[in-house]
């Protein structure tokens, strides 16, 4: 029953009773995915605490629900509603699935947006940190939820602009201002997000060195292109040819490189992402 392992352990499918969620026989009441606790993983405890302490006050259509927990003894569980199609990052870059076509890739970038601008806009000012390709779940209809909440961290205190912390998350998603100082902002998540939003129009993987050596780094290879109207085409996906329009990549490569901005507050607020995306929805309709 094993959906998948990553950094903080082991992820199982399971079923439990519809109303009550008490456990119940395979095949029967509600699917839901069970994360448990790799007794090496030295944050572990931290990521669960951090998992149950926003997910479990943090309620929104676009962040996986938190249905339950445990901790007894040594184990660590955490319960979530199930997703039937995994996430985002199989979906763009596993061999062999099929393309997601552009209209598809919108509506997951929109619902992904609207989540951390959720995030960002809640009491608390939640920086998510390690936003990517991962950590967005799709449910049956393929609507995009966040998942995994276990590096977030409340944002910065009245009057102060940022938050001095150790650097966690991935490697090709994190903001260049938090590599360099360990100072995390909320913008930091809107560096990570145009990421994965260069990742969505491209169909490529922010890092991979088996891409020729001026492609390995994927921000560095496109972001003198993405200006250029001629050279877009390029970056673009070439499985989803003839699905959008030069205009809607325009825009599309416009939001990338306003949110890949060096300096944090050049970049957009998460609402503004979320307009301007609905913009393009609205340029790919009209097709």
């Amino acid at each position: 029953m094993v959906l998948g392992i990553g950094g903080f352990g082991t992820v199982y499918k399971g079923w439990v009773e519809e109303k009550t969620l008490s456990p119940s026989k395979n095949g029967t009441g509600a699917i839901v995915a069970i994360k448990k606790l790799n007794h090496e993983s030295v944050q572990g405890f931290q990521e669960w605490q951090s998992e149950v302490n926003f997910l479990g006050r943090l309620s929104h259509p676009n962040l996986v629900k938190l249905l339950g927990y445990c901790r007894e003894d040594n184990e660590l569980l955490l319960v979530y509603e199930f997703m039937q199609k995994g996430s985002l990052e199989n979906h763009l870059f596993r061999r062999g699935s099929q393309p997601l076509p552009w209209a598809l890739r919108l509506k997951i970038a929109i619902g992904a947006a609207r989540g951390l601008a959720f995030l960002h806009s809640s009491d608390d000012n939640v920086i998510y940190r390690d936003i990517k390709a991962s950590n967005i779940l799709l449910d049956g209809n393929f609507n995009a939820k966040i998942s995994d909440f276990g590096l977030a961290k409340l944002g910065p205190a009245l009057g102060m602009s940022h938050v001095t912390t150790r650097i966690m998350g991935t490697y090709g998603y994190a903001a260049p201002e938090y590599i360099a100082t360990g100072h995390l902002y909320v913008k930091s998540d809107v560096y990570g997000f145009g990421v994965v939003l260069l990742e969505i129009m491209s169909g490529l993987r922010a890092l991979d060195t088996n891409r020729p050596a001026p492609q390995h780094n994927l921000i560095e290879w496109a972001k003198p292109l993405l200006p250029n109207r001629k050279k877009i085409k390029t970056v673009m996906d070439e499985r989803i040819e003839g699905q959008y329009s030069t205009k809607a990549a325009m825009v599309f490569a416009q939001l990338v490189l306003q949110c890949i901005q060096q300096e944090p507050r050049k970049r957009p607020h998460m609402t503004q992402v979320v307009d301007t995306l609905e913009q393009i929805n609205s340029i790919t309709a009209k097709i």
